[in-house]
């Protein structure tokens, strides 16, 4: 896959450098593309300073979208990704993107996630990632998913065909843009950080009340007609009400660094008269911070948001030291750890072709993969399995058939697995050049009452996945993806299924309570 990076740069000198010095040091090689949207500075000058950058100019400023266009029109190869001049790309960006889109070849654009940093890259906030899971059209109904553009590598052939950025646009041109394109084609997400927004008090996003007014203009010109797309939009304006409106009244620090006291004041009084409920709200909170020592603000911050106080949390059905069911929800419908399991095959339904090896049984090949299967094998650690085709322990070296498989299936189970590194290798082996692994892994998890708890050896997370197999694979051949949130793991445990709790907070993922991981690789060559 060919990349260019296209950063639009007006009056950019001071940052410009430290933005192509982050692409250049990328493993994945790239054309870079500035675009001197008629800058009064240098800008030009600091981009020929390095080998190969192509420099596009504009006589007189035409704004972030005019630019961006100029600069797609220009580029050439498969995708593009747009890096604003004062931000930068980190280590590892563009090969994850690249082995995201490879993994996802119908998808408009791909994207990761981002954080915030001051002017000195000191970190404002941990790495965001809003995913856009299991349907795109909502979500970015919703809300902005990417949150920050040069997190998003986009299919080059169908940004061009949507028109690109619609130039007339001065704020969120980008969220447009994906909500354009997210209501024509597949778009996905992957969990590796690619970039880091710059806050530096001259940021053109800088202001929320123009950002809220903006962001809701671009929801109103895309309101769908029906009642679930509505239902995202109005989600989203109450969302974005309270975030731009707490966003107005920060109190002080980094982020506010640069900002006069009278840019302050108009920002709140711009704000207050666009949304002015979630306005009130906010100023009560700066105020309540200003005013109470850190206990009593915390004790008011619970009440205001719902948290119980200390010892005062409701549980409930949950106030028990046994589980409500004790056999993963199996006994009172779908167990919740499904709920990704599922979604993650449904997603890479094409790679289950051609010879296909699942562990256990060929259930989830045969739902998932069907006709589009030639030979279907299945492992198994018992031989008196009527599926079996292979017995024996995936951690024993030589057991399966090496360059045999076109995809394997392997859900649930690496854990049981004593010898985990080997059974990798093992794996990896197996595969054909090209070939797919398709593979989740419990984080948070109950352990089996059955036959199989003496050997449920492990639980992971996507650090321990990315760490085992990108030896074997390659970071840009892999996609590693964490799933669940507290409270998928909290219902999971107590046995929960999926028929009784809420969807849509399944959906949100939280690193730091891992239920599922999953990992899609492929084999180079």
């Amino acid at each position: 896959m060919s990349i260019s990076v296209v950063i639009p740069a007006h009056n950019a000198a001071p940052w410009l450098a430290e933005a192509i010095a982050s692409i250049v040091a990328q493993d994945v090689p790239a054309r870079i593309i500035v675009v001197d949207d008629g800058s009064a500075d240098d800008t030009a000058q600091v981009a020929t300073r390095f080998a190969g950058v192509q420099v596009l100019r504009h006589d007189t400023p035409r704004g972030p979208s005019a630019a961006r266009n100029s600069g797609a029109r220009a580029a050439t190869g498969d995708a593009v990704l747009f890096l604003d001049a004062d931000d930068r790309l980190l280590p590892g960006a563009l090969a994850h993107a690249a082995a995201c889109m490879a993994a996802h070849p119908q998808a408009a654009f791909v994207y990761g996630a981002h954080r915030r940093v001051d002017a000195e890259w000191r970190p404002l906030t941990p790495p965001a990632l809003e995913r856009c899971e299991p349907d795109a059209r909502l979500a970015f109904l919703r809300t902005n998913c990417v949150g920050m553009i040069a997190t998003a590598l986009f299919d080059r052939a169908r940004l061009l065909e949507a028109g690109g950025f619609d130039e007339a646009l001065r704020q969120c041109e980008d969220y447009d843009l994906f909500l354009r394109l997210a209501l024509r084609w597949p778009v996905a997400c992957h969990d590796h950080l690619m970039a880091e927004y710059r806050i530096h008090g001259t940021n053109a996003s800088g202001d929320p009340a123009r950002v809220l007014a903006a962001a809701w203009a671009v929801q109103q010109r895309h309101m769908p007609v029906d009642a679930e797309g509505q239902a995202a939009v109005a989600r989203g304006r109450r969302g974005w009400a309270r975030a731009y409106a707490l966003a107005a009244w920060r109190s002080s620090g980094r982020e506010t660094a640069g900002l006069s006291l009278a840019r302050i004041a108009g920002q709140r009084w711009r704000m207050a008269r666009l949304a002015p409920a979630a306005s009130l709200i906010a100023a009560a909170v700066w105020a309540a911070r200003r005013a109470l020592p850190p206990a009593a603000f915390a004790k008011a911050k619970r009440r205001l948001t719902g948290t119980p106080e200390p010892g005062r949390a409701n549980l409930g059905d949950m106030d028990r030291p046994t589980p409500i069911s004790p056999n993963f929800g199996y006994d009172r419908g779908t167990p919740i750890d499904r709920f990704y399991i599922e979604r993650f095959l449904d997603r890479h339904r094409p790679d289950i072709a051609g010879r296909v090896l699942e562990v256990g049984d060929a259930e989830y090949s045969q739902r998932f993969g069907g006709a589009a299967i030639t030979r279907q094998d299945v492992l198994h650690a018992h031989a008196e399995n009527p599926e079996a085709t292979i017995v024996g322990d995936l951690g024993q070296p030589g057991l399966l058939p090496a360059d045999a498989f076109d995809c394997l299936v392997l859900t649930q189970t690496l854990m049981l697995v004593w010898d985990m590194p080997d059974a990798a290798a093992e794996l990896y082996r197996a595969l054909k050049p090209g070939g797919v692994l398709l593979l989740t892994v419990p984080g948070t998890s109950s352990v089996d009452r059955g036959e199989w708890g003496a050997n449920w050896f492990w639980s992971l997370t996507g650090s321990s996945v990315t760490r085992m197999f990108e030896p074997l694979f390659g970071a840009e051949n892999m996609t590693v993806m964490v799933e669940g949130n507290v409270y998928a793991a909290t219902c999971f445990l107590h046995g929960l299924a999926q028929e009784e709790v809420r969807t849509e907070w399944l959906e949100q993922a939280d690193a730091a309570y891992p239920m599922v991981v999953t990992l899609r690789a492929v084999k180079a060559g």
